[in-house]
């Protein structure tokens, strides 16, 4: 195996592990010549649309070749087979895939949350490196099962928290950690939508195979789906996991059978004393999606496109004005609201030179395929899936039960490292 991702190792030491350079070393993956027996292999469990989309990614890279598909879904296979561009081979059962496709150096899998540990481990224990889908597991034991699987195999796994690779969040979190605003004490993050989650059926009995986001037995609905990767940027900021959720949530917007939440909310404590509060609807999109990271001396504000800093202006030495101590004048508990109203001037904008843009599920894959050929771990690695995905499962069922959870009664002794 080793021998195949020759084709990459030269021109990915010059680059190393630095995020910042992976366009660069995309670049340079562009201008090589590849040989077949140079090509990395990579076969696809879960051909929907989050598939198919990483499938584009990966293919960008000269020398990355898709060589087996597996999903359950008849018509996926044309689907896949036109991203290839090749009558590739499909499986039906991934374990099958997994024993009859002895090329494959790597695996994607792509599959409603519910199945990514059947998929994962038994990827790792294949010895197959591993690109798997956030969140790593719908439970806590499934992402317990996960970790010590990839431990065991020797190979590397890589989580699809694609924003870990964005360069804009790297530099805002770098300029974050530098002090910039700082320290650190609140992160509120948003994900609003105005859609139902719903797509179309063309069968009733299909209904749970499409719609898997709907059904608790497959999802973890919003907060996986969507907070998983917002989780996942106050871990990093804080720099730890959750100690404890609490959460609320509701089908608010569409009574149409669904069992996952159309609407969610929690508050995260950390052991730092950082709190994250997240919320999503897909009944109003008003906020869309923003992560506005607040600290002792300013503020920063990430959308999906960019991010701005904003200061806080120096601190009154008295919530009362000294001449209105001084003359007495009589007044209500707010003296004036002019000072309360939302800030709208724009923040200082994060900017990078045009060489470090680049789309973040592009940057992610090529990071994936430079961790294989170097023998390095990802950045998004086991763990950083595993903080995510444990904060995930117990946020959901903090939500349901709307009430608190303390990590430490159902984590136990961590895993993650």
């Amino acid at each position: 195996m080793m021998k195949r991702r020759e084709f990459v190792t030269a021109s990915a030491a010059a680059v190393g592990s630095s995020l910042l350079g992976l366009e660069a070393l995309a670049e340079t993956f562009s201008r090589r010549a590849t040989a077949p027996s140079d090509e990395i292999h990579v076969g696809v469990i879960g051909v929907g649309s989050r598939g198919k989309s990483m499938m584009r990614q990966f293919l960008r890279l000269p020398g990355v070749k898709v060589t087996a598909l597996c999903d359950v879904y008849e018509p996926r296979f044309g689907e896949g087979r036109e991203i290839t561009g090749e009558q590739t081979p499909v499986f039906r059962d991934y374990r099958r895939m997994l024993d009859d496709a002895r090329d494959l150096d790597a695996v994607i899998v792509a599959t409603p949350l519910g199945y990514h540990a059947e998929h994962m481990v038994a990827s790792l224990q294949r010895g197959l490196h591993v690109y798997g889908e956030k969140a790593i597991g719908l439970t806590v034991d499934d992402c317990n099962a996960i970790v010590r699987a990839a431990r065991a195999s020797g190979s590397w796994f890589q989580t699809g928290l694609q924003y870990r690779y964005a360069p804009y969040y790297r530099q805002a979190i770098e300029r974050i950690e530098a002090g910039e605003i700082g320290r650190p004490t609140h992160i509120y993050a948003y994900w609003h939508r105005n859609y139902n989650w719903r797509r179309p059926v063309p069968d009733p009995s299909l209904e749970r195979l499409i719609n898997w986001r709907l059904y608790r037995e497959y999802s973890g609905g919003l907060l996986a789906e969507l907070g998983s990767h917002q989780i996942d940027v106050a871990n990093w900021i804080f720099g730890a996991t959750p100690e404890s959720v609490i959460g609320n949530g509701a089908i608010t917007f569409y009574d149409d059978g669904r069992e996952t939440f159309d609407n969610v909310q929690t508050v995260f404590t950390y052991p730092n004393g950082g709190t994250l509060v997240f919320s999503s609807l897909i009944g109003n999109h008003k906020v869309g999606y923003q992560i506005n990271i607040y600290g002792t001396g300013g503020t920063v504000e990430l959308t999906l496109e960019d991010g701005a800093f904003y200061y806080e202006p120096a601190r009154p030495n008295s919530a009362v004005p000294r001449e209105l101590v001084e003359r007495g004048v009589h007044t209500t508990a707010t003296l004036a609201t002019r000072g309360d109203m939302p800030y709208r001037g724009p923040g200082l904008p994060i900017e990078l030179p045009p060489e470090e843009a680049g789309d973040p599920s592009f940057l992610a894959s090529v990071a994936f395929i430079n961790c294989i050929a170097n023998d390095q771990r990802p950045f998004a690695d086991e763990r950083v899936g595993w903080r995510s995905a444990v904060a995930v499962a117990l946020g959901v069922e903090a939500a349901r039960r709307h009430s608190r959870i303390d990590f430490a009664d159902h984590v136990g002794t961590s895993v993650e490292g």
